[in-house]
């Protein structure tokens, strides 16, 4: 059997923070690099970008409806700005529940006017929803956060956030979210209730997510040029369950540890935040001095052959260079990876001249 190695070292991950990360003055010194982008962005808002993030005369920036477009535009033009500097793409992206529309959008996914406009749709409902809450628990894990709210009978309140080993964001009804301070802090645990308008990334965002799924039906997906590391499952984006990836997003935990551990766990990986501030920069940090990259363990006999298909060349272009044991020479992939003969999920190599099956590679991304 011929074993493939795929050699991941220097790999880049740029990030992109989500909301809660806004601040005025945000996206100085970008509008004007990028005019085409910003007018667009005015067309399709029917607002100033520029005027919102720079000044905020009406005190919007910080409304949900508002936030959501204003930290997609600037990442957007922060991601371009940096491509621009550097030459160089990465070679994963992510983003923090509002940020990976942006990372999407930097994949190829979603062109920049459509996914600005399925964020300006993902504020309007999201800000639509009933009131909620959300509070900040920090210093315990997510398994005791999940346990505590059990045994205090707060069934009502869904953890939305898995941000790093020692930092779990909760949701629910604004009440709900009072009374549990005091069991969290009888436990000598830090709590701090966020200001936000409501319970995002829990069972009250339902609303919005049936919505939202009806407004994606009117959009399509390019194939991605770069993984895209999914919030909901902490994998890279399968190109077919786009769609319904972004839905599930709305009512679904942000699973940021996990996502981070799958990354470390690819080699050498180095992170850049985009946009504003360094809040995902920090989270990194604590991450990886808490906890170890994830062990990936092979798990193909529950995947069919077209998933495997999928996740590889969500993962993989086409022209990467690998080292086949057996063989002096690096081999280079000449197609995507493809169902033969109804079941085998195999690639093409050039300069082999034949097909490896993916089973018998071993950084398949669903090992």
């Amino acid at each position: 059997m011929k074993i493939l190695k795929i050699d991941l070292i220097n790999m880049i991950t740029y990030m992109f923070p989500g909301q809660g990360s806004q601040m005025r003055g945000m996206g100085e010194n970008l509008f004007s690099k990028f005019p085409d982008l910003t007018q667009k962005a005015d067309s399709i808002l029917g607002y100033s970008i520029e005027d919102i993030c720079l000044n905020d005369p009406q005190k919007q920036l910080n409304q949900t409806q508002f936030t959501q477009p204003a930290l997609y535009v600037v990442n957007a033009l922060s991601y371009r700005n940096k491509i621009q500097e550097t030459g160089k793409k990465p070679d994963f992206v992510l983003g923090h529940s509002l940020g990976e529309y942006n990372a999407l959008e930097a994949s190829g996914g979603v062109s920049f006017e459509d996914g600005l406009k399925l964020v300006q749709q993902r504020g309007a409902l999201m800000s639509q929803a009933p009131k909620g809450g959300m509070a900040a628990v920090i210093g315990v894990t997510g398994e005791q956060v999940e346990k505590l709210l059990k045994e205090s009978g707060f069934d009502t309140i869904d953890v939305a956030n898995f941000n790093s080993p020692e930092q779990v964001v909760i949701s629910g009804l604004k009440e709900d979210i009072a009374k549990a301070s005091d069991s969290f802090q009888e436990d000598g645990i830090r709590y701090v209730i966020l200001n936000t308008s409501g319970a995002f990334h829990s069972r009250y965002m339902e609303s919005s997510k049936v919505q939202f799924e009806e407004f994606l039906k009117g959009f399509s997906f390019s194939k991605l040029q770069i993984p895209v590391i999914s919030n909901v499952t902490a994998r890279p984006y399968i190109q077919s369950e786009i769609a319904e990836n972004l839905a599930k997003q709305i009512t679904h935990s942000i699973k940021w540890t996990e996502s981070i551990r799958y990354l470390l766990a690819q080699g050498d990986v180095e992170f850049q935040e985009m946009g504003v501030g360094t809040v995902l920069t920090k989270l990194i940090t604590y991450i990886k001095a808490k906890e170890k990259p994830l062990e990936i363990k092979k798990t193909s006999d529950n995947w069919t052959a077209q998933e495997k298909v999928d996740q590889w060349n969500s993962t993989h272009a086409i022209g990467l260079n690998v080292s086949v044991d057996g063989y002096e020479n690096q081999l280079e992939t000449r197609t995507e990876a493809m169902v033969l003969f109804g079941h085998r999920a195999a690639i093409y190599m050039k300069g082999y001249n034949g097909y490896f099956a993916l089973d018998e590679v071993i950084s398949c991304p669903y090992k």
